[in-house]
């Protein structure tokens, strides 16, 4: 079981809300979030209320001075906690959006599709197994996305322009 704990203001002050799984809106608990704390397991924190915008992938560890160092201008609004897995990593990724195109069945982290696979672009995917993280760049850079299970029909749906050319594992102890 994860644990974090947010505070409104820099370096731990403020008030604070510890939570232990999903939050689709923190308004309710704080007026802002500028740091925080992550006790025990991993989340995916994002700067607008249910799970959109710009996310950031967040371990144990603390967080002083969170906006700035992560570049999220409006702070933190909602979290979702990962959780573990102990299994195999499967993903098939698709060159076009409904899973048209090229395709390729993932069981590692990738650091650029169009040198591994030969594909310009990556605009669908059905996550099998796991729990991964897309990245907008090659070599785990830029904006991303957090993937568990599922199928995902169009990436362009979920945040305007995104497109993935990198994928990652998520298998920290979280």
């Amino acid at each position: 079981m994860g644990k974090i704990i947010f505070y409104e203001d820099k370096n731990f002050q403020g008030r604070s809300y510890e939570g232990t799984s999903d939050c689709a809106d923190m308004s309710s608990h704080l007026s802002r979030c500028n740091s925080c704390r992550v006790e025990s397991g991993c989340f995916m924190v994002y700067e607008r209320n249910n799970y959109m915008g710009n996310q950031h992938f967040m371990k144990r560890g603390e967080y002083p001075d969170y906006m700035s160092m992560m570049g999220m201008g409006s702070g933190i609004r909602s979290c979702r906690m990962i959780p573990m897995y102990k299994g195999q990593y499967r993903m098939k990724i698709y060159e076009r959006e409904n899973f048209g195109g090229q395709s390729n069945e993932m069981m590692d982290d990738c650091d650029n599709i169009q040198d591994r696979y030969r594909m310009s672009d990556c605009q669908s995917c059905h996550v099998m197994d796991g729990h991964w993280l897309m990245y907008e760049q090659p070599q785990y850079r830029g904006r991303m996305m957090y993937m568990r299970p599922g199928e995902y029909r169009s990436f362009r749906d979920m945040m305007s322009g995104q497109r993935f050319m990198s994928m990652r594992r998520i298998t920290d102890m979280c």
